[in-house]
């Protein structure tokens, strides 16, 4: 892991971002997250925008459209190749993975970015399962924006103290990844309301004092 924050360091940052965008996007679609974790590049990328080599909006937007593609990619796989692909690959988990489906419905989707081995398999096991297009898109496209923008935020919140950011990451805590989407939400709204209130005591242009 240090080889690899050494090497997504040394890179331009345009090339960063994209490696943001393609290691997000190959968790699910070709199970690269068991390799290395999607969430550590977003996070790294996080760290970039802190650091001013990127604009933070840019690699949330790296993170939440490979996280969406890659996910889609992997329900495609899974509605077109069945449960044989998912029965061959994993015999032992296959029958636990579609039970918990079955449960939770299109919610696991959302609950399946928790880590990187669900976040590589729920997709494609959403597709093999039947799982509607409208519903994967749904709960996949706010799992993803959630996900990409917690763990952006996350590494830009965490600058040089990355580290530690990095384990957190690792534990792919999805009330992590809420708790600081709903910190920025809030910090958004904090900061409307405080330029809503300096327009109201300057006044309008225009209007007399």
């Amino acid at each position: 892991m240090e080889r690899f924050t050494e090497l997504f360091f040394s890179i331009p940052a345009p090339v960063a971002l994209g490696a943001v965008f393609l290691l997000t996007c190959a968790e699910a679609s070709l199970f690269f997250g068991f390799v290395i974790p999607g969430e550590i590049a977003v996070v790294l990328g996080g760290v970039l925008a802190a650091r001013g080599s990127v604009p933070l909006l840019e690699v949330i937007a790296a993170a939440v459209g490979g996280a969406i593609l890659g996910d889609f990619i992997g329900y495609s796989i899974g509605r077109r190749y069945g449960s044989r692909f998912l029965e061959r690959h994993l015999p032992l988990r296959w029958p636990r993975i579609r039970d918990w489906l079955d449960k939770r419905g299109g919610r696991a989707v959302f609950f399946g970015r928790a880590t990187a081995f669900l976040r590589a398999v729920v997709p494609t096991a959403a597709g093999a399962a039947g799982m509607s297009v409208g519903r994967f898109l749904f709960w996949n496209v706010l799992g993803g924006v959630a996900w990409g923008t917690g763990f952006s935020l996350l590494g830009y919140f965490a600058g040089e103290g990355y580290e530690a950011a990095i384990r957190w990451a690792g534990r792919g805590s999805v009330g992590l990844t809420i708790l600081l989407l709903l910190l920025f939400v809030a910090y958004a709204i904090k900061r409307a309301l405080v330029r809503g209130l300096a327009r109201e005591a300057g006044g309008e242009p225009g209007e007399q004092p």
